[in-house]
């Protein structure tokens, strides 16, 4: 029993003390060191973007690893609307030197000048257009081409182009959106064209226009006979009439048997200023000779007029040309510069976009944005230097005179497509002086005049240029400068840019 008391004594000694201590660590703690909050992990500050890092040629980012870098590069046939706060363009399957996955590229940009990529609308080729050209026995081709993007009420309608190897064989479908990043469904398809004869062009290169009474008209060709027009369903975007292929609105002119070269990628837009409709078209081969010619209307389905009053569905080459490959001084050019898009910003300044290929690598494919002024004869022009977010303030006459380079706009026809057009045909700029007495290069007889924004040169041969002078930037030289633009009293479109 002793034992056993002792025990317990102890047991209880124990647990008293285990108590006890329990006890005054809860009333008494030690003191703790709070834990190290580290600070918060702010991202690094983006380098803001650098006009300068736009070169003409991407060799170093040209690998598909590198799409999200390719901002302007890889830009073919671009379409471009503007919604919200953003630009948004969407243009042809292409990669300089590589294989690109199908699927239409997307990109945006705030300004028009600093581009981001956003994706692809498609993840494969768009299923009712392979249908039918598997269906007529041909193979689509793994791209789709130039496609169109317009808003309709609140949905976001997108053409894009498919063909095959087949003469003819394409067809022009259609996809909508609630928001112009997709994701896209396929509606349908608004035109198809096959080797039969049924139709005389190829069903590509679409463009829509919503008129102001709405009626909504497509555009589309490429080659054989031209450009057509054709009605479109305000309520679908299809066709208004089942398998209607539209009428032809313009053609190309012939020397001998041999056509003059493509005609192709026609854009359409209605200017309320003068209630005039005028038509964009892109001629020759697109590495080389590629060129945008335009011609107006009072109608959206024509006929539309060139700049000597003639039908441009007449078979003759129509002016005025307003851009074609060109070369300034200590540059190699600029060619394939057509398949344009027309559009304007929220405060009303249109823009031309297109592809531009430099000549020292015909084969890389930058996009060009370009603002267009429209003359005091009503027709529009575009400036000779891609827009640098630039303002349209006046240029004051004591800006005007001193050295210039000149490009007048000439064009030699060669019949035929890629295995003859070889050169790009560059316009190749001139010194041009604006004398302080009011002469041109030192010559009496050859005077100029400025009424801002207003440039005139009058030249003894009897030609008068009219031209816009603006704020511009020289990309070829990396500086701001000041340029000009228009055209001659025979419809010769006339740029110029300061030394």
């Amino acid at each position: 029993m002793f034992k056993f008391v002792r025990f317990l004594s102890l047991s209880c000694l124990l647990l008293l003390t285990v108590v006890f201590t329990e006890y005054c660590s809860k009333s008494d703690p030690a003191p703790v060191t709070p834990p190290v909050v580290p600070p918060p992990v702010v991202p690094p500050t983006p380098a803001a973007f650098d006009i300068n890092s736009i070169n003409d040629t991407y060799d170093n980012i040209s690998s598909f690893a590198n799409y999200t870098k390719w901002s302007v590069y890889n830009v073919h046939d671009p379409a471009i609307i503007k919604i919200g706060e953003y630009y948004y363009c969407y243009s042809t399957d292409v990669g300089y030197g590589i294989t690109v996955r199908s699927g239409i590229q997307v990109r945006k940009s705030k300004d028009l000048v600093e581009w981001t990529f956003v994706g692809w609308v498609f993840n494969n080729l768009p299923a009712l257009g392979s249908a039918y050209i598997k269906a007529q026995g041909g193979t689509p081709f793994e791209s789709l081409w130039a496609p169109y993007v317009v808003k309709v009420g609140n949905e976001y309608r997108l053409y894009y182009s498919l063909s095959s190897a087949v003469s003819r064989l394409s067809v022009i479908g259609l996809a909508t959106s609630t928001s112009p990043e997709g994701p896209w469904t396929e509606k349908g398809l608004a035109v198809t064209s096959k080797n039969d004869g049924t139709t005389q062009t190829n069903a590509i290169d679409p463009s829509v226009i919503v008129t102001p009474s709405g009626e909504h008209w497509m555009y589309y060709g490429s080659a054989y006979d031209g450009i057509y027009a054709l009605k479109l369903d305000p309520a679908t975007g299809l066709a208004l009439t089942s398998n209607d292929k539209g009428v032809r609105i313009a053609q190309r002119g012939f020397t001998g048997q041999t056509i003059n070269g493509n005609i192709e990628g026609p854009e359409i837009i209605f200017n309320a200023t003068d209630n005039k409709y005028y038509l964009f078209i892109s001629y020759d081969w697109l590495e080389t000779k590629y060129n945008v010619r335009v011609a107006k209307g009072d109608n959206p389905q024509g006929p539309f007029y060139d700049f000597n009053g003639v039908n441009v569905n007449t078979v003759q080459d129509h002016g005025p040309m307003i851009l074609a490959p060109y070369q300034f001084q200590g540059h190699s050019g600029w060619q394939g510069t057509a398949h344009c898009a027309v559009f304007k910003d929220d405060a009303g300044q249109y823009f031309m976009a297109h592809q531009g290929r430099p000549g020292a690598s015909r084969f890389s494919m930058d996009l060009h944005v370009r603002k267009i002024f429209w003359l005091q004869n009503g027709w529009p022009v575009v400036s000779p230097e891609r827009y640098a977010r630039e303002d349209n303030a006046i240029v004051p006459v004591d800006s005007i005179k001193g050295s210039w380079e000149q490009i007048n706009f000439g064009y030699r026809v060669v019949p035929g497509f890629a295995n003859e057009q070889l050169s790009p045909d560059f316009q190749v700029s001139t010194d041009l002086t604006l004398d302080a007495a009011g002469t041109i290069n030192g010559t009496a007889t050859n005077t100029w005049s400025y009424t801002a924004p207003w440039l005139q040169l009058n030249w003894s041969t009897g030609a008068t240029d009219k031209l816009m002078v603006q704020k511009g930037r020289d990309w070829e030289k990396k500086k701001n400068t000041y340029i000009f633009t228009g055209m001659n009293n025979t419809g010769v479109a006339a740029w110029g840019k300061k030394k």
